[in-house]
């Protein structure tokens, strides 16, 4: 398995340097929930310090953890995808602070700097590859203990 890309450390210093112009410094108190599957997409965070959960509603009662993030992780990519919807939910497993950004003024930067543009898509799908990559293998390792038990 690939290692897991960092959005921040994977920017050149002078495109980092651009795109933390725009960083907020947040935080969220452990167990608060971050955002909700099919709210706007219209902002995406940086972990600094914490856990961070994403989740998929299954039932109306039932949230799973599909992944699981920590300091240098980004949360959110449908920011960046029409029709920037969240796929998922995200929950703090603990205390979070971290990095937010305003998707607009990143995008308008992103106008300005393509260097940077293409730097940034291509890490946020780097990052996508590798996180469907660890569920795949999630999956398969769930399937297959299913399947022991069933026999």
């Amino acid at each position: 398995m690939t290692k897991a890309i960092k959005l921040l450390t994977a920017l050149p210093p002078p495109q980092r340097q651009r795109l933390m112009t725009l960083a907020h410094e947040v935080s969220f108190p452990e167990d608060s929930r971050i955002f909700e599957a099919g709210g706007t997409a219209d902002r995406f965070w940086v972990v600094r310090s914490g856990a961070v959960s994403l989740t998929q509603q299954v039932t109306s009662q039932q949230r799973v953890t599909v992944a699981g993030l920590g300091s240098g992780d980004l949360l959110g990519w449908s920011w960046l995808f029409p029709p920037y919807r969240w796929d998922f939910g995200a929950e703090a497993f603990s205390p979070v602070r971290a990095y937010e950004f305003d998707a607009a003024a990143v995008l308008e930067l992103c106008e300005e700097d393509p260097q940077l543009a293409v730097i940034l898509v291509r890490s946020v799908a780097e990052i996508l590859a590798h996180r469907l990559e660890t569920t795949r293998g999630k999956l398969l390792e769930q399937y297959s203990m299913h399947r022991r038990s069933a026999l």
